[in-house]
């Protein structure tokens, strides 16, 4: 499928941010953005909609991007590495040369969330949130940006309680310091604090978006994302496999919604408060295989690795977005099942 037509297939999507984000998008009229994490799942969408916007309300926003690695996204998105609205910078979060021009917009995404599954490269993880929203908000400092996005995570609240159903930003609890798996939500809580410190010293405007989980076309399916693997054996025709039991319970925020909920956050959101954004639409992992079974063209079966356990406690990962939905007006607008579905489409062109 060659890179044009991927955007074809998503229009409706593009058009979707419009609709529900187009008095925001509205706000980034002839501003110019600096990107980082801007060809990760999340910065490709943010750049689709940047670009659609654009070409339908001609905005004439401008973006520079910062990469680890151009010519692997230019096989992913061609047509957005082409496009003339936004430039590239190939270089390391952590010591990138500031550019010169001044920004009106930073939003900080440049964080693999794959780190979070793999123990390897602790420190290295820990070092790339950390020095690399330092370097991110000493330039910020540098170029007098009028606000900022810092995109954190969920997993700053460390292990949820499993007799709490959602999780609020209320919630006090942190990650525990002996595990090496921590290294990545204490990495995040670490740069969130960095963003309080540079917003106070420096009054620069800073607002903070923890992530949860997400599912939508651009996902690695080949990667630690449950949604993903069941998705791609869906794709393949394969026996669903869940490496677990299948009791840990989780939630999928449609991708077009995140990027309405990461823009609003940006413009209005409060500074360095946090706003928890996903889907409070619980569901867990073997309810979730056997919903992704279901759009099989045959039969699949569905193979839980692990037995159950005979206790009652059940790992949760699912927010509260009260506050998002209360005082920025945001919601969910795409349910799971279509959310698989497009994801599932996009997949197989």
């Amino acid at each position: 499928m060659n890179s044009s037509k991927k955007t074809s297939d998503i229009k409706d999507d593009l058009e979707h941010i419009l609709k529900y984000a187009g008095d925001v998008l509205e706000e980034f009229r002839d501003k110019n953005i600096f990107i980082t994490g801007g060809t990760g799942f999340f910065g490709i969408w943010i750049l689709e909609a940047l670009a659609w916007a654009n070409a339908k309300l001609n905005l004439n926003i401008e973006a520079v991007v910062l990469t680890r690695n151009i010519k692997n996204f230019n096989k992913k998105a061609s047509h957005i590495v082409s496009n003339k609205s936004f430039s590239f910078i190939e270089d390391d979060v952590k010591n990138f040369k500031f550019p010169k021009q001044k920004f009106n917009y930073i939003i900080h995404a440049a964080t693999d969330s794959i780190i979070k599954y793999d123990n390897t490269n602790s420190i290295s993880a820990f070092d790339d949130i950390v020095e690399g929203t330092r370097h991110v908000l000493d330039f910020a400092v540098s170029c007098k940006a009028n606000n900022i996005l810092y995109v954190s995570s969920g997993a700053v609240y460390g292990k949820q309680p499993y007799n709490l159903s959602h999780v609020s930003e209320d919630y006090t609890g942190s990650p525990d310091l002996t595990l090496l798996n921590s290294a990545y939500a204490e990495g995040k809580r670490t740069a969130e604090m960095l963003c309080t410190l540079y917003s106070n010293k420096y009054n620069l405007p800073i607002k903070i978006a923890r992530c949860f989980a997400f599912v939508g076309p651009y996902l690695p399916l080949d990667k630690h994302f449950a949604i993903g693997n069941f998705i791609l054996d869906l794709t393949e025709n394969k026996p669903i496999i869940i490496k677990g039991d299948g009791t840990p319970v989780r939630s999928y925020l449609y991708i077009s919604d995140l990027v309405i909920w990461l823009l609003t956050i940006l413009i209005k959101g409060k500074n360095c408060y946090p706003y928890n954004v996903g889907s409070e639409e619980e569901v867990s992992i073997e309810k979730l295989a056997k919903i992704i079974a279901k759009f099989a063209k045959i039969p699949l079966d569905i193979e839980i690795k692990t037995r159950k356990s005979n206790l009652n406690i059940i790992d949760r990962y699912v927010p509260s977005t009260k506050r998002a939905q209360d005082e920025l007006k945001l919601k969910q607008t795409v349910d799971l099942e279509s959310s698989i579905y497009k994801t599932k489409r996009f997949a197989e062109l």
